[in-house]
């Protein structure tokens, strides 16, 4: 059987991102994953996703997050992309780092990196890619 990417589109609107991650957790759900990786997987989506809306579109509700997923051969694949005008990934703190542990904002970016199996972004930085090991 042919697996199928998914595709989701929200309007930049905070409630919108609850939505995404709950349609993802529902498509694992046939797979029983262990809590722990379900719990990581909706935290990376709704990190992604709430970036995407703050900082890719700034709030703009004219504009769109587009996330598709794919699970297949044992792993869900998900991208989430904004409209915005994309940010250099390298450029982001540290924010493990002594200057910065104090900062509000910064460490959904490494929280992602942390908990996902893979993570790469598009060469404009309007567009995640995230992987992770179903088992």
């Amino acid at each position: 059987m042919k697996a199928d990417r998914i595709f989701i589109e929200v309007p930049s609107e905070n409630k919108y991102i609850r939505k995404v991650s709950s349609d993802i957790l529902s498509a694992l759900s046939p797979y029983g994953m262990a809590e722990e990786r379900l719990f990581d997987i909706k935290l990376c989506v709704e990190e992604a996703v709430r970036n995407a809306i703050l900082h890719g579109n700034r709030l703009d509700k004219k504009l769109h997050v587009k996330v598709s997923y794919l699970i297949a051969d044992g792993r869900i694949n998900i991208e989430v992309e904004d409209e915005g005008a994309g940010f250099d990934p390298a450029k982001i703190p540290d924010p493990t780092s002594k200057g910065n542990m104090t900062k509000e904002s910064g460490r959904g970016v490494c929280l992602i990196r942390r908990l996902m199996d893979r993570v790469e972004f598009n060469k404009n930085g309007n567009k995640i890619l995230m992987e992770k090991s179903l088992k």
